[in-house]
């Protein structure tokens, strides 16, 4: 018996690390997300009892207990076991789970958030109150601890699901229609995101990094995001802004400050102060940026965004220094 448990030790021990992390339901940071693990396992503990009392009274009259019962007792176990106690219970689960319902549906305050999915990254507005200009980011969602924020949830083309498993519960992305959902962290942290619904082929590659901050540290980093962007600092960098310009990359992408005023693609005016790359496909870091850039269908295929094989190793390095600087 010791030598079983041994062995299977190790399994369990890889099915409980399934219940952590950056990526778990089971390990909330965020009270959304924390009623939700409670609701997982009330249910199933009631699944696990439904399941003991019915197969464990059919293995009492088959296995322990085998004898012809009368047609009274056989229907009272019948209607009792089978119907009138799965019932019962069943309607107490279900009764449970409804009463949390309302608690998903607060509304947050303050700073507003539009996440818009697109083909396939992550179009971020942040709305400081209403009627203001947006500030726009992509692939990144920052959000303050222990405040109730709103997030407008849209998409372009193809409908999405927007999940970040330990801090709520998941809402669908419609094009042409809005969802809501809000967040309540309660862990300061990094958590990761996922499209939960199958949107094509770089639907796995659709990832996000929410960054949980204390709310003072939120607000300063707002400010600062809604500036432009720096100036290159060094010789290679202002290299590498000029190829952006030649290369025609602002007809796509947005560097607020200068001449890039591209609306398709994902805003880069801050883009090197982000923790990751191409929808959290990569590092946020100089060879990370070269790569993107030259084998961008290799890394994410079927994204929109042109590899730019023809850059020589020279022009790649000054492109990616700039690109790493706009912090």
């Amino acid at each position: 018996m010791r030598g079983r448990a041994l062995r299977f030790s190790p399994v369990a021990l890889l099915l409980l690390a399934g219940c952590t992390g950056t990526q778990s339901a089971l390990d909330p940071a965020g009270k959304d997300a924390s009623v939700l693990a409670d609701l997982f396992w009330v249910l199933l503990i009631g699944a696990t009892v439904l399941w003991l009392a019915v197969n464990g009274l059919f293995f009492y009259v088959t296995r322990i207990e085998p004898r012809s019962l009368s047609r009274r007792l056989a229907e009272t176990l019948v209607i009792g076991g089978g119907i009138v106690f799965p019932f019962f219970l069943l309607s107490g689960l279900l009764a449970y789970a409804l009463s949390i319902m309302p608690d998903q549906r607060l509304e947050g305050t303050g700073v507003q958030i539009r996440v818009t999915g697109e083909q396939w990254w992550w179009r971020v507005e942040y709305i400081p109150e209403p009627g203001a200009e947006p500030i726009v980011a992509a692939n990144e969602i920052r959000l303050p601890v222990d405040h109730r924020t709103e997030i407008k949830l849209g998409a372009d083309k193809f409908i999405h699901s927007f999940w970040i498993p330990a801090l709520a519960g998941k809402m669908d992305m419609f094009p042409g229609r809005e969802t809501r959902l809000a967040v309540e962290p309660t862990k300061v942290g990094v958590y990761r995101g996922q499209c939960a619904e199958f949107c094509g082929e770089a639907h796995a590659l659709m990832a996000f990094q929410a960054v949980v901050m204390e709310q003072d540290e939120f607000a300063a980093w707002l400010e600062k995001e809604r500036q432009d962007a720096v100036m290159p600092a060094s010789d290679l960098a202002r290299q590498g802004e000029a190829i952006f310009l030649e290369e025609g990359c602002g007809a796509c992408h947005t560097v607020r400050g200068t001449e890039a005023r591209g609306p398709a693609g994902p805003d880069l005016t801050h883009v090197g102060s982000r923790l990751s790359l191409g929808a959290a496909v990569l590092p946020s870091d100089r060879e990370a940026f070269a790569d993107w850039v030259r084998h961008t269908k290799r890394i994410k295929p079927g994204v929109k965004m042109p590899p730019y094989v023809h850059l020589s190793d020279e022009k790649l390095s000054a492109l990616s220094a700039y690109l790493e600087g706009l912090k």
